[in-house]
């Protein structure tokens, strides 16, 4: 591999974590973001040398480039790599070049929960002291971090991101589907019809070697063609299952089963039912290789807070609760309000910032559904995520189609402004999106302290 990269748009939480990987390999990192962030503070106290804004300047003369989708061709750095005529790798590519290494590479793909799975699985192969190399989309709360790289471990452990096409890239040993849908329809203009494409002809019909693990019970899933040649895993009916379920105030329990035996009991303290999914995918997928103790391992789930912005705590005060998620998709946003229902004695205040403008267009009818439930229901403006705005697709329409649903317009803060004064005690304010809505918490903080 280069030992020299500069990357346009480092802060990202994606792109973060591939620079600090290959810091933590000994390779000279550079980068550029519109503003600082935790993420940029990170990466310069492990040696990256970072920049607040896009200029040509920036661009040294001898570095492999890299950037995301949402790096446009006017970006005056891709522009001072073209002239140059520097490499340019996507993210993907270089997650991809990472990957091709002696280490076994457990790859965490799907619609959703890619993030949870793969940080789940890295942090009790750490706590369990396997000491797993990996890069995920999040940040895991008790290390702090997206990424690490150790020489030792065996597993090199990453989420698939299949936004953009860019999953047919990766070649893992062990790859898991948590589920497929219709989303990112700004690139599957068909629906599932393409995801379901992309993943079997494109993706996993090329794994000639790897164990390719599925969620038996999920829709989309069940549609792809050569299921009888894959590991399942579900609540019935599959290789891997979970039995005796048992959902409790603050933790949930289950029988973890290969085949017809008990390979261990399991108790965790993230709610809902989509997370016996999760747990579920990462110990089958541990499981299926062999190697690790999975009643030594699973015992971590026990201390495994989930990952950063999904259904995360964020602060206490007044008597109000605060929660940040990072649900954006009809079906995140239902798991994730139904796994509030053990909230009985709250009232419940959801927050939801629309991301994209193509996503609301074609998920609308579903994004009103996934919402009902709750007792109090506010949109803020959409987070457009660069995408241009659409005639006719905006918040304040969307909100006047839900009943008792308020519409509140201005930035975050502006919101929580608006927000603060109308929030009693024993209530529960979650924020809902992808966007800015995550600094949601921190400027209710900042208004009632």
């Amino acid at each position: 591999m280069s030992n020299k990269y500069h990357f346009i748009a480092i802060g990202g939480v994606g792109m973060s974590g591939l620079a600090k990987y290959l810091l933590q390999q000994g390779c000279e990192v550079s980068g550029s973001d519109i503003s600082d962030s935790k993420y940029v503070q990170q990466l310069r106290e492990l040696g990256g040398k970072i920049f607040i804004g896009h200029s040509s300047d920036n661009v040294p003369d001898d570095a492999i480039v890299v950037v995301s989708s949402a790096i446009r061709e006017s970006n005056p750095e891709l522009k001072a790599a073209r002239n140059k005529g520097l490499t340019v790798y996507h993210r993907s590519d270089l997650l991809a070049k990472i990957s091709k290494s002696d280490k076994c590479f457990i790859g965490f793909s799907g619609t959703h929960g890619k993030t949870t799975t793969s940080g789940m699985a890295s942090y009790i192969l750490s706590k369990t002291g396997y000491k797993p190399s990996f890069v995920v989309g999040g940040i895991i709360p008790e290390y702090n971090t997206n990424a690490e790289f150790d020489k030792s471990g065996k597993y090199f452990v990453a989420e698939l991101d299949e936004s953009d096409g860019t999953i047919v890239k990766y070649a893992p040993n062990i790859v898991v589907v948590n589920n497929l849908e219709a989303d990112h329809l700004d690139h599957y203009k068909n629906g599932l019809k393409d995801v379901l494409y992309t993943f079997d002809e494109l993706f996993l019909s090329k794994l000639k070697n790897s164990k390719i693990l599925v969620n038996i019970d999920n829709e989309g899933v069940k549609q792809l063609s050569k299921l009888d040649n894959y590991i399942t895993y579900g609540l019935k009916n599959a290789d891997y299952t979970a039995k005796n379920i048992e959902y409790n105030y603050g933790y949930t329990t289950f029988d973890f089963y290969y085949k017809n035996d008990c390979v261990t009991n399991v108790k965790i303290i993230l709610p809902g039912e989509h997370n016996v999914y999760n747990t579920l995918a990462v110990l089958s997928a541990l499981h299926s290789d062999g190697y690790v103790d999975i009643k030594e391992a699973s015992k971590h789930l026990e201390t495994f807070t989930g990952m950063g912005r999904r259904f995360q705590r964020v602060a206490e005060l007044d008597g109000i609760t605060i929660y940040d998620d990072y649900a954006h998709h009809p079906t995140e946003i239902k798991s994730t309000l139904s796994a509030m229902k053990s909230f009985t004695d709250k009232k419940i205040v959801a927050v939801f910032q629309p991301h994209r403008y193509t996503r609301l267009q074609s998920l609308w009818d579903d994004f009103k559904s996934s919402l009902a439930g709750v007792d109090r229901i506010i949109v803020t403006d959409v987070y457009a995520a660069s995408e241009d705005e659409i005639e006719g697709i905006n918040s304040k329409r969307f909100a006047s189609e839900i009943k008792g649903a308020e519409y509140l317009s201005g930035s975050i803060a502006e919101v929580a402004e608006k927000l603060s004064s109308t929030l009693e005690k024993d209530t529960v304010v979650i924020g809902l999106g992808a966007g800015t809505i995550t600094n949601l918490g921190k400027e209710l903080i900042k208004i009632r302290k």
